[in-house]
């Protein structure tokens, strides 16, 4: 169901801190414009953690709003505690999205079974879930036995895969049949290549077409042309984590003047250091003016 380039679209603010929804209207059009397959909005890259429910919500109706049926809105809508997590699925769903990124719970550290729980219940409101596994950020691993089980579940259809590589791939492949996205830029050739269907990317808010570019070509098989790509935006992929997404990559956008660089605290800008190795990338890449 979920196939293709995915971006975790960015959170603009105004200078003020708040949400800025006529320069997400147009970051959106950007992403229509480029050939991207969906957006979502409101995951770790739209700075979920320091919006409050009524921003959450309503920053999903403008994507499905903007968005208008030209690709597909996977809403950002995991919590810690399930009855949160259920109450923003709800509002997504009721909204129009296409489907919901399911976040692994990233403080209580519940067991696998709680896991199990947890999903299942979401995925009881009838919303196509993708499952988010990320480790790296939640401490904790969904286990392939617990995506084995998640998936026969019918409206758990797919996983944002951020915990592993091509391996990992392959194994749940293996085990059950479910759609996997890459959850990391870098890994997008690698994962796909053992059997990943896309990528839900960070890069492709500033360089949409070069993404479709790679995944289109990966999911042709025209593997020499995907890794010319590859090889081709690494430097962007590197540079766009050289600090805590989404720093980089709104930093980035800033540059390309499409927001203004604000954050919520605890989010700041980066260093000057970073700053310049990422403004040279953007410039190596045609991203902006040289």
């Amino acid at each position: 169901m979920f196939t293709g380039v995915y971006t975790a679209i960015v959170t603009p603010f105004r200078e003020d801190g708040e949400i800025d929804l006529d320069a997400f209207r147009e970051l959106i059009n950007l992403q229509a414009e480029s050939g991207v397959d969906g957006i979502v909005p409101v995951g770790t890259t739209g700075e979920s953690p320091t919006l409050d429910f009524e921003e959450h919500s309503r920053v999903i109706a403008a994507a499905v709003d903007a968005a208008a049926g030209s690709m597909q809105v996977v809403a950002g809508t995991g919590g810690n505690a399930t009855s949160e997590a259920l109450r923003l699925t709800s509002e997504a769903r009721d909204a129009g999205a296409d489907g919901t990124l399911q976040v692994t719970p990233y403080y209580n550290k519940p067991s696998q079974e709680g896991l199990y729980r947890h999903f299942s219940a979401i995925a009881d409101l009838g919303l196509p879930v993708v499952l988010y596994n990320i480790p790296g950020r939640t401490s904790l691993e969904i286990s392939l036995e617990t995506v084995v089980r998640l998936a026969e579940h019918p409206h758990v259809v797919a996983m944002k895969e951020a915990g592993g590589g091509g391996d990992r791939v392959r194994e749940t492949l293996t085990l059950c049949d479910i759609t996997i996205l890459s959850g990391d830029d870098d890994l997008t050739l690698e994962m796909m290549e053992a059997g990943a269907r896309g990528v839900i990317s960070v890069a492709s808010n500033v360089a949409p077409q070069k993404v479709c570019e790679l995944v289109h070509a990966a999911a042709d098989a025209q593997w020499d042309k995907a890794r010319d790509l590859h090889n081709h935006l690494m430097p962007l992929f590197s540079a766009l984590f050289s600090d805590t997404n989404p720093i980089p990559v709104k930093a980035a956008l800033a540059m390309q003047g499409r927001i203004l660089e604000t954050y919520r605290l605890p989010l700041c800008e980066m260093a000057d250091n970073l700053r310049e190795e990422l403004r040279q990338v953007l410039r190596t890449q045609g991203l902006i003016a040289s």
